[in-house]
């Protein structure tokens, strides 16, 4: 699918499946194994915000859904937002299960470590989500320090929703690198759950997930992040990537795209989603930076990682 340049010379290549769905449902490009299960990493979030909201999550700010939806950068409006959510649940912050760690922003990262700062659950990447959870456990009235057993009923309500979006069941239950569970769903499978989210009628609660993600990217993503900065440069796109080479978009006409890149390296995502997005007629200028990642020699660009002729040709 992608290969890399250094010199001139074919230096990696990243070989992965892709699948493209038309609003219809109706499959435009199936490429790999589109058909055969996947942990399909954050990719899920949209989809867990969503077995949240109708296990009763109350979060009336669409800001907080957002970030209830995202791998953040742990930048401070993210913290904040965060620890917002637990504030308003009379939580805190050790409430959270998922594990400390540092912004992944280099800059946020730097002032915290220069403050005297260390690592904290709230700037972990999946802090949002589990604040989601928290907090729909508190308003439950359910346990909240055994939040992420599998069994218990938060995650109940979030498997009901991913099969329902999906039409799929899920095969494999494992464990988030957050400690979150997470679920084995298929390529097809996925990108149909994001093609339901964008379609349904506004007021809904999965439109309202799509739109609170569509309407606060920086909260999705941060700051220099591609999500972020792609759906900013396509009106009415929705755009979330996951660990292990897992992406999944889905346009304003409910065209959706998923992808999942066999070595799980994160630089061929990007210029996949953008070659994609050009094949279909979108173009901005903020993608022609993202078509390729530049390979360094000496600090200067010597080649880049590119989408190989072969996926181009079938792209168009």
């Amino acid at each position: 699918m992608v290969e890399v340049l250094r010199s001139g010379f074919v230096e990696s290549i990243h070989r992965g499946s892709v699948v493209v769905l038309a609003p219809d449902g109706e499959i435009r490009l199936a490429l790999g194994e589109v058909n055969e299960p996947v942990f399909t990493r954050s990719c899920n979030k949209p989809l867990q915000g969503l077995g949240l909201l109708r296990a009763g999550l109350d979060l009336p700010d669409d800001a907080d859904l957002a970030v209830g939806c995202a791998s953040h950068s742990g930048e401070t409006e993210h913290v904040e937002q965060v620890l917002g959510i637990l504030a308003k649940n009379d939580l805190a912050e050790s409430d959270l299960g998922c594990p400390p760690d540092w912004p992944m922003n280099l800059a946020a990262r730097n002032r915290v470590i220069a403050g005297g700062g260390g690592k904290r659950a709230a700037a972990m990447n999946c802090s949002g989500k589990h604040a989601a959870m928290v907090a729909t456990s508190s308003q439950q009235g359910w346990d909240v320090r055994e939040y992420l057993d599998p069994e218990h009923p938060a995650q109940v309500a979030i498997a009901e929703a991913v099969e329902d979006m999906t039409g799929e069941r899920i095969t494999s239950i494992g464990v988030d690198g957050c400690g979150a569970p997470l679920f084995a769903l298929t390529l097809t499978g996925l990108a149909t759950g994001y093609t339901r989210l964008v379609l349904a009628e506004p007021g809904t609660r999965r439109r309202r997930v799509a739109d609170a993600m569509r309407a606060h990217p920086h909260l999705v993503g941060g700051t220099n992040r591609d999500d972020t900065e792609l759906m900013q440069a396509i009106p009415g796109l929705l755009v979330k990537g996951g660990a292990e080479g897992v992406h999944a978009m889905v346009l304003a006409d409910g065209t959706a795209v998923a992808m999942k890149i066999d070595d799980g390296a994160p630089r061929p995502r990007t210029p996949i989603l953008v070659g994609v997005l050009r094949a279909l007629g979108y173009d901005a200028p903020e993608l022609e930076d993202k078509a390729e990642h530049d390979v360094l020699g000496g600090g200067v660009p010597v080649g880049a990682a590119r989408l190989t002729d072969g996926l181009l040709d079938e792209l168009h």
